[in-house]
């Protein structure tokens, strides 16, 4: 079974190819639009990439939207976080900003929302998370994005991004909403 991602992100298609095996995953063709994110949920904005792609490619495509959330932010950045510092702002200027703002020990979970749609416009969502908490200081060589500063209750020792792909894909939030999305696939077979 083939898939479209709706993403161009390089990070997010070979996580994907990982975490979805047995699909052949195409990313977004570079001549389909790139919508614009202004759903205030992961899952409206899920839908709204996914949507495109479908239409644009007359294809069944899939989109997820993640991010971290602090409590001691009252939950943010959420929907926001790939734009938390700036909406040009960088992996490392996002992660600065939440090392700064929120502190050391303090709770926190990613979330990520998958959504499949069909050329027909058929749409299911899928949704998973992990929760943690902040480092003291980022730590780590592995992952991308906030991955540096976030300690997973299942492995209390290490960061995101010291863990190896499969620690990660076994706990993380994309992996679950990705493993729900792949047990729905194939009960439709």
């Amino acid at each position: 079974m083939s898939l479209v991602l709706a993403t161009r992100n390089d990070h997010k298609v070979r996580e994907f190819e990982r975490l979805l095996p047995g699909l052949t995953i195409e990313p977004l063709p570079a001549s389909a639009p790139t919508p614009e994110e202004t759903g205030t949920t992961y899952a409206e904005n899920a839908l709204i990439k996914a949507r495109s792609a479908a239409q644009a490619t007359g294809k069944a495509a899939f989109a997820d939207d993640s991010g971290i959330e602090a409590e001691a932010l009252d939950w943010r950045p959420g929907v926001y976080t790939a734009r938390f510092a700036g909406p040009d702002a960088s992996d490392g200027e996002n992660l600065a900003k939440l090392h700064r703002e929120a502190p050391a020990g303090s709770r926190a979970r990613y979330v990520c929302v998958i959504a499949h749609v069909t050329p027909e416009g058929d749409e299911q969502l899928f949704e998973g998370r992990c929760e943690g908490t902040l480092a003291d200081e980022p730590a780590g060589g592995g992952g991308f994005g906030y991955d540096p500063l976030f300690v997973p209750v299942e492995f209390p020792d290490r960061t995101m991004a010291e863990l190896t792909d499969d620690q990660k894909d076994e706990i993380s939030h994309r992996g679950k909403a990705a493993r729900e999305l792949s047990a729905w696939l194939a009960s439709l077979a």
